[in-house]
């Protein structure tokens, strides 16, 4: 008896795009399937910086529990909003092929105010954080709200500038006419990135979505995250990490990155190592920071979130 394997979703029009995405490479392989799409509070309340609500996965947590309560079966996800550790019972399916991990400034037309002084938009603490460790002068505002959102409210204000996710953009034809590859920022672990979750226990689901796997991305992704993860970085942390395959060399080049809030501090590590020890690359360039001033900087920024 085949069963249809029930896709859950945010309502954005990104998460409604991966989960079509996702839904697509299903159909083809010969499985039923249906998507379900939820409201999650990270959608709803727009008002609070994500770090100030607390909670890590609040983009994740609402499908989580459909998923928990049998309401869906799967749940398709940008990887950078997933949370390091998942809840009991559920496990990482799939991670699929990834985009590009670029973040990029969409402005209006005019790049003057680089030299002198802007104000830019992020609800992002990295991007925050990266923005003024390049130019301190400018002014950081908080942006919130699904992809759509934040363009529209880009265009409704008197911003020089927003920073996305350019896979977000391209993914849903939204990229502008007006925008910068922002290519000396370090990406969020796992950015351009999308995961499939299942319930650990549900074999027809995972030996579906298992063929879905991106075995070079996984490992990248799975590197960055376990940076993250080390470094105790949640969503609340100013951390960038990026680890790419180098097939002529059959290496992984590996990135990190561990910023103050205020950007005025920065801690950064590089690594090329041999594909065969990319299991524990991630844990040990963490180590290396935490060891080289990461550990009182992470206090800092804890207690500065708590105010």
């Amino acid at each position: 008896m085949k069963k249809t394997i029930r896709i859950g979703t945010r309502d954005s029009e990104l998460a409604l795009w991966q989960a079509h995405t996702v839904q697509k490479q299903l159909n083809d392989l010969g499985y039923k399937t249906e998507i379900i799409a939820v409201k999650s509070q990270g959608d709803i309340i727009l008002d609070k910086p994500l770090y100030e609500l607390g909670i890590t996965g609040i983009f994740t947590k609402t499908l989580d529990i459909a998923m928990i309560n049998g309401q869906v079966d799967i749940a398709v996800h940008s990887l950078k909003d997933v949370p390091t550790t998942l809840p009991i019972g559920i496990v990482q399916a799939a991670v699929l092929e990834r985009a590009t991990t670029l973040d990029i400034l969409v402005h209006k037309g005019d790049l003057d105010f680089l030299g002198s002084n802007g104000t830019i938009a992020t609800g992002s603490l990295r991007r925050q954080a990266m923005w003024w460790n390049k130019y301190p002068n400018h002014k950081v505002v908080d942006l919130r709200g699904n992809v759509n959102t934040r363009m529209q409210k880009l265009n409704e204000s008197d911003w020089s500038g927003a920073v996305f996710a350019a896979a977000g953009l391209e993914r849903i034809n939204l990229k502008p006419d007006y925008y910068i590859n922002l290519d000396w920022m370090t990406p969020a672990p796992a950015q351009g990135a999308m995961v499939v979750l299942a319930m650990g226990n549900d074999n027809y689901t995972i030996d579906a979505i298992s063929q879905l796997n991106h075995i070079e991305t996984e490992i990248c992704t799975y590197i960055e995250r376990q940076f993250l993860k080390t470094l105790e970085g949640g969503c609340t942390a100013p951390i960038g990490a990026i680890a790419t395959y180098n097939e002529e060399e059959d290496t992984i080049n590996f990135k990190g990155v561990l910023l103050s809030i205020d950007g005025k501090q920065k801690l950064e590590i590089e690594k090329v190592v041999a594909i065969s020890e990319w299991k524990k690359l991630g844990f040990h360039s963490a180590e290396e920071i935490l060891v080289n001033g990461g550990t009182d900087l992470m206090s800092e920024i804890k207690q500065q979130l708590k105010k």
